[in-house]
C-alpha cells in the first residue's frame, strides 16, 4: 500500500506506475482516493478548529459565571453545543471517509522497481541467467505421476474419493523422499543462518488483508466457515504476521527467518494437462524464507533469497533458471519479483519451482510494522519472501533429473543423509 502524501503529491508518477502494469482500469482510482483525501483533512481541519475553539469558549462560561455573567455564559453555551453538535456529526463522517480511503489505497498498485521489464503479462518475462546445463536423456521420460507409480509411490485414485481432486496419496520411497527433501531444506536454510519457525497454519482476516490483494485472496484463500479464520496459502503469510502492529528496533535487524508449513490453495481457474498430477494441487508442504530489514537492504537481500534457492536446487543436480517476472505479471504489493525454474527433461522447457519477492514497504504498511532508528526516526520496514523448495511440485523436477534409463532413481549425494543412506529408488515388481 502506498503513503497517501506520495500519491497526492504525485498523481502523474502513480498513474504511470498503473498503465506500466496494464491495470488501466484502475487508473480512476487515484483521482477518486486524492478527492476523497481533500475531503477528509478538510473535515478534519474544520475539527480541529472546533475542538480549539471549544476549549477557547468553554474558558469563557467559567470566568462569565465567575462574573455572574448568566446571559452571556449561556450564550457561549449554546455555541459549545453547536460545536459539539458539528463534531458528532464530522467525526464520524471523517471514520467513513478513512476507511473509503483505506479500501481504495489497498487497490493501487505498490511502485515498481526501475529494474523491472515492461510487459504485459507472464508470456513476457525475461530470462536472466541459466545455473547446470540442462540434460535430455537418450530414453523417454514418462510422466511424473507414472515415474511415482513405477515406484509404488502414489495413489491418486483414492485421495479423488477421499478428497476429490487437487489431492494425493505419497507412499513409500516417495513419501519418504518429500520428507526428506523439506527436512534437507530445513537445514539448508539453517545452515545460511536463517532462524527456523514453525508458524501457526491460520490466520485472521487482518493478516490476510496485510500481506496480499484482494484479487490473490479470492483466488488463494480457504475460508473456515464460522470464524475470522484462514487457511494458509503459503507460511509467509503467517511469518510476516508475527509482525503485525509492532515497533521493531533498528539494532534487530535484519529478521531473517525459515519455516515449514502445510500450505492450502483453492487454485482457481487451474486447467491444462501439465497440471494433472501433483503439479497444480490444492495442499502442498513448503520450507519458505522471509525477511525484515531496512529499506535500503531489501535489494540486497532480494538477491541473496533467490540465489539460496537455486544453491539448494543445484545440490540435488537440478538444472534451474532464473526469470524476472514483468510488470503486468507482478501481483499489486510487489516491487520486484523473479521466479526460479527447473528443467524437465520430460517437456524440454523450464518450469515454476519457486517465487521470490521483494514487497516494499507495502505489507509493513497495511501491517503497521514499523522500525524506530538510533536516531529516533520512525519508518515502515521492507519485507521479502521466497520458496525454497515446494514438494511434491518440486518432485516432479528431482524425478525426471535423476531418472536412469532402467526405471531407478538416483539419489543425490546432498540428500542420502535423509534417505537413510539410499543411493537409489528402484521400480517395484
Amino acid at each position: 500500500m502506498l503513503d497517501i502524501k506520495f500519491v497526492r503529491e504525485n498523481p502523474e508518477a502513480v498513474k504511470e506506475n498503473i498503465r506500466k502494469k496494464f491495470k488501466d482500469e484502475k487508473l480512476p482510482l487515484v483521482d477518486e482516493v486524492i478527492a476523497l483525501d481533500a475531503e477528509v483533512r478538510a473535515a478534519q481541519q474544520e475539527a480541529d478548529d472546533l475542538r480549539a475553539s471549544k476549549n477557547k469558549l468553554s474558558k469563557q462560561i467559567g470566568a462569565l459565571m465567575g462574573q455572574k455573567k448568566i446571559d452571556e455564559a449561556n450564550e457561549v453555551k449554546a455555541e459549545v453545543a453547536a460545536a459539539n453538535a458539528r463534531l458528532a456529526e464530522l467525526e464520524p463522517k471523517e471514520t467513513e471517509l478513512r476507511e473509503q480511503i483505506k479500501n481504495i489505497m489497498y487497490r493501487i498498485p505498490q511502485m515498481i522497481d526501475p529494474s523491472v521489464p515492461i510487459g504485459r503479462d507472464d508470456s513476457e518475462n525475461v530470462e536472466v541467467q541459466r545455473f547446470g546445463e540442462p540434460v535430455t536423456p537418450d530414453f523417454e521420460v514418462p510422466y511424473h505421476t507414472e515415474i511415482m507409480e513405477r515406484l509404488a509411490g502414489i495413489d491418486l485414485d483414492s485421495a479423488r474419493k477421499v478428497a476429490g481432486n487437487g489431492f494425493y496419496y505419497l507412499m513409500g520411497d516417495i513419501a519418504r523422499l518429500h520428507s526428506a527433501i523439506l527436512s534437507y531444506a530445513r537445514d539448508f536454510m539453517i545452515g545460511r543462518g536463517f532462524i527456523y519457525c514453525v508458524p501457526p497454519f491460520m490466520i485472521r482476516s487482518e493478516v490476510v488483508t496485510g500481506v496480499m490483494s484482494f484479487a490473490e485472496m479470492d483466488a488463494m484463500m480457504y475460508k473456515i466457515e464460522g470464524e475470522d479464520l484462514y487457511l494458509i496459502g503459503t507460511s509467509e503469510h503467517s511469518m510476516i504476521g508475527k509482525f503485525i502492529g509492532q515497533m521493531l528496533d533498528e539494532k534487530d535487524l535484519p529478521y531473517t527467518l525459515t519455516s515449514y508449513s502445510p500450505c492450502f490453495r483453492k487454485e482457481k481457474g487451474a486447467h491444462g494437462i501439465e497440471e494433472r498430477g501433483v503439479y497444480r494441487i490444492h495442499q502442498f508442504e513448503k520450507q519458505e524464507m522471509i525477511v525484515v530489514c531496512k529499506p535500503e537492504d531489501s535489494m540486497m537481500w532480494y538477491d541473496r533469497l533467490w540465489q539460496n534457492t537455486v544453491d539448494f536446487f543445484r545440490t540435488m543436480d537440478i538444472p534451474v533458471r532464473q526469470l524476472e517476472c514483468c510488470s503486468g505479471d507482478l501481483a499489486d504489493l510487489k516491487v520486484k519479483s523473479c521466479d526460479v525454474e527447473a528443467w524437465s527433461p520430460r517437456q524440454q522447457k523450464y518450469f515454476e519451482v519457486g517465487s521470490c519477492s521483494n514487497l516494499g514497504d507495502a505489507q509493513a504498511r497495511r501491517l503497521g510494522i514499523r522500525v524506530k532508528g538510533e536516531n529516533g526516526e520512525k519508518y515502515f520496514a521492507h519485507t521479502l519472501n521466497n520458496t525454497c523448495v515446494a514438494p511434491p511440485r518440486m518432485l516432479i523436477a528431482f524425478l525426471e533429473n535423476n531418472l536412469q534409463a532402467d526405471g531407478s532413481v538416483r539419489i543425490p549425494e546432498a540428500l542420502r543423509p535423509y534417505m537413510g543412506g539410499m543411493t537409489e529408488m528402484r521400480p517395484k515388481d
